[in-house]
């Protein structure tokens, strides 16, 4: 492959991963919201046979098991995660762009060895997470170290 093919291969592959993320960004704009606030679009997936896939697959390797822990799936603005369709470009682009474009660690997932039916499993379990993350208000270590803090510094 000679480097212009290179480039478009690489422009290409980048155009393909901020579609979804354009998109959503617009219509979260258009709602008057930001991209973090903006809820994900629907599942049509199992979440049950996702949740199998997911183990099967080692998601929970780098995604931990609810998605809170590693590489974080739920309580961050996650890029991928904001529909369906963009999730699955995620994997596919993954696959067929990773051996030019190493961006991440993820492993690539091709159609012939997870098919969209399945991707879209595991978007519907990956949804199902919820957060168990604590308000800030509610971790009493915190909060003391937040007033320590404000008293004056006395050596």
């Amino acid at each position: 492959m000679n480097v212009k093919n290179l480039r478009t291969t690489v422009l290409l592959a980048a155009v393909a991963l901020l579609i979804p993320v354009i998109a959503g960004f617009g219509e979260a704009v258009a709602a008057g919201q930001t991209a973090a606030q903006q809820p994900p679009g629907p599942a049509t997936g199992n979440a049950a046979s996702g949740k199998n896939l997911y183990y099967a697959q080692g998601c929970y390797g780098c995604h931990g098991f609810n998605g809170e822990t590693g590489t974080r799936l739920i309580g961050s603005p996650s890029r991928n995660l904001t529909s369906e369709p963009g999730f699955i470009a995620f994997l596919r682009l993954r696959a067929d762009q990773a051996p030019l474009l190493p961006a991440t660690r993820m492993p690539n997932y091709p159609e012939n060895s997870l098919s969209d039916r399945q991707a879209r499993d595991i978007y519907a379990y990956i949804r199902s997470f919820k957060s168990t993350t604590p308000e800030l208000k509610d971790i009493p270590a915190l909060n003391l170290i937040i007033e320590a803090a404000k008293k004056p510094y006395t050596p």
